[in-house]
C-alpha cells in the first residue's frame, strides 16, 4: 500500500533541490554491473556518486543547504563536522559561494580527506575519534563564534539534496525492485527513500548499517545495542542517528541490514578487482549486504548506491593483498632448515620450478624454539591459486623442509 506523504519531506522539495544543484554537483551514471550479477544471483546496477567532484554523494546535500542560506549567514560562514566526505563537500561549494567554512574532523579521518578539506580552501580542525566527538567541539565553535551549522545528515535541506539521487536512478532504470543504500546518521537514505516511495510506491528501500555502529538498527527497534570500534567504514560509523531522519526511515525504508568488516573488506576488493572502480568503507557497505545475504536479492533488479570512494590508498593496498592471501594467490610460509651450505639454493630451486615466484625471504639464526644448528627461512611466494600454493609446500616437505604456515585467514595446508 503507498505510504502516505511526509509532512517533513515531499517529493517536490526533492525535485526542487534537483533544479538548485543541476550544472554544480555531476548527475553521476547508474551502470549495469553483470560481474555482480554472477556473485549474488540479482541483476545489479551501480549507481557511481564516487565520481562526484569529491568523489561521494555529500556535495548534494551540502550545495541544497548553503544555497538556502540569506547573505547575512553566509556572511558569518559556516561550519560543519563530518569523517570526511561531507566536510569536502561543504568546502568546495563553499568556496565556489564566496562562504567561510570551519571544518570539524575526527582525529582518524583517512589523510587524503583531511587534505582534499584543505585544499578545497576550508579551514580544518580535528577533535575527538568519532563524528560524534567531533560534532561536540562544532557546537562549541558554532556557540562561541556564531557559525552557521551546516549538519551532515539531520537537516531537511541536506536530506532533500541526498534524495536527487533516487530521481536520477529511477529515471535511469524505472523497473528498479531494489535500492540499497548504506547508513549513517541517515540523511542519504531518508531522502533517497522519499523519493523513491513518491515516484514507485512498491519499490523496497533497504538501509545498510556496520555491525560497529548499529545505530538506525536499534533505534528502529527501541534496543540498546553498543556502538564504537575501529571501523572500515568510518563515513557510517554514527553512534547517534538524526531526529528527522529516524522518521523517515521509520515510515519509509523497508528494512536495515548489518554487515561485517571482513564482509566490508570483501567488498571493497570486488568493487576494486571486478569493476575496477574504487569504494570506500561506507560506499562498499551496500555490496557487502547483497553478498552477505545473496537468497535475498536474487532474481530482483538491485540498485546499490556506491556513495563515495576516498580511502587511504596504503588502505587500499593492503585490502588487495589481504585478498591475495585469502585466495592463496600469495602465501607466507616458515620453513625450518639445517643451517648448511647450499640449503637456500635448494628451496629457491624447488619452488621456482614449480612456478612459484619469490617476493621476500626472511632468514633467522637466534630463534630460541629452533636448534642451535638451524634456521628459518620465512619466504613470501607468489601463486597462482590455492592449490597451486599446496603443491609447492608439498614439494618443499618431500625434501625433508618442515613448513608451518604465517598468514592468518582462510587459507591452511
Amino acid at each position: 500500500m503507498p505510504k502516505v506523504a511526509s509532512p517533513l519531506l515531499t517529493l517536490s522539495k526533492i525535485e526542487e533541490a534537483a533544479n538548485n544543484i543541476k550544472g554544480a554537483v555531476i548527475s553521476t551514471p547508474l551502470l549495469p554491473a553483470a560481474q555482480l550479477d554472477a556473485i549474488t544471483g540479482a541483476t545489479v546496477f551501480v549507481k557511481y556518486e564516487n565520481m562526484q567532484a569529491t568523489n561521494a554523494f555529500k556535495e548534494r546535500g551540502a550545495l541544497n543547504k548553503l544555497l538556502h542560506l540569506t547573505d547575512e549567514e553566509k556572511s558569518r560562514g559556516v561550519i560543519a563536522m563530518s569523517a570526511g566526505n561531507h566536510a569536502q563537500a561543504v568546502a568546495l561549494h563553499a568556496q565556489r559561494l564566496g562562504i567561510p567554512a570551519l571544518i570539524v574532523m575526527p582525529n582518524g579521518t583517512p589523510y587524503v580527506k583531511v587534505e582534499a578539506t584543505k585544499a578545497f580552501g576550508a579551514k580544518v580542525v580535528l577533535a575527538g575519534e568519532t563524528v560524534d566527538d567531533a560534532k561536540n567541539e562544532a557546537d562549541r565553535l558554532s556557540e562561541k563564534h556564531g557559525y552557521i551549522w551546516v549538519h551532515p545528515f539531520d537537516d531537511l535541506e541536506v536530506i532533500a539534496g541526498q534524495g536527487t539521487i533516487a530521481l536520477e536512478m529511477l529515471k535511469a532504470q524505472p523497473d528498479l525492485d531494489t535500492l540499497i543504500v548504506p547508513i549513517g546518521g541517515g540523511g542519504m537514505i531518508s531522502g533517497i527513500a522519499v523519493a523513491a516511495k513518491a515516484i514507485k510506491p512498491n519499490i523496497e528501500i533497504i538501509g545498510v548499517e556496520s555491525e560497529l555502529y548499529p545505530s538506525m538498527y536499534a533505534a528502529l527497534r527501541n534496543q540498546p545495542m553498543e556502538c564504537g570500534g575501529n571501523s572500515l567504514a568510518e563515513g557510517i560509523a554514527v553512534k547517534v542517528p538524526g531526529t528527522y531522519t529516524q522518521q523517515l526511515v521509520k515510515q519509509y525504508v523497508d528494512d536495515i541490514l548489518l554487515v561485517s568488516e571482513s564482509q566490508i573488506e570483501e567488498a571493497i576488493n570486488i568493487f576494486l578487482t571486478r569493476l575496477k572502480t574504487v569504494a570506500e568503507g561506507a560506499g562498499a557497505a551496500g555490496l557487502a549486504a547483497i553478498c552477505a545475504h545473496p537468497e535475498r536479492f536474487k532474481g530482483n533488479k538491485v540498485g546499490l548506491v556506491l556513495c563515495g570512494g576516498n580511502i587511504n590508498p596504503r588502505l587500499l593496498a593492503s585490502i588487495a593483498l589481504r585478498q591475495l592471501v585469502r585466495l592463496g594467490n600469495i602465501i607466507h610460509i616458515r620453513c625450518n632448515i639445517p643451517d648448511r651450505p647450499g640449503i637456500l639454493g635448494e628451496i629457491s630451486t624447488t619452488i621456482g620450478q614449480l612456478g612459484g615466484n619469490i617476493l621476500e625471504v626472511s632468514h633467522h639464526r637466534l630463534f630460541l624454539d629452533v636448534s642451535v644448528k638451524g634456521a628459518t627461512l620465512d619466504v613470501a611466494i607468489e601463486t597462482r591459486d590455492n592449490q597451486h600454493a599446496k603443491e609447492i609446500v608439498a614439494a618443499l616437505e618431500e625434501g625433508d623442509i618442515h613448513v608451518s604456515h604465517l598468514s592468518s585467514g582462510e587459507m591452511r595446508f
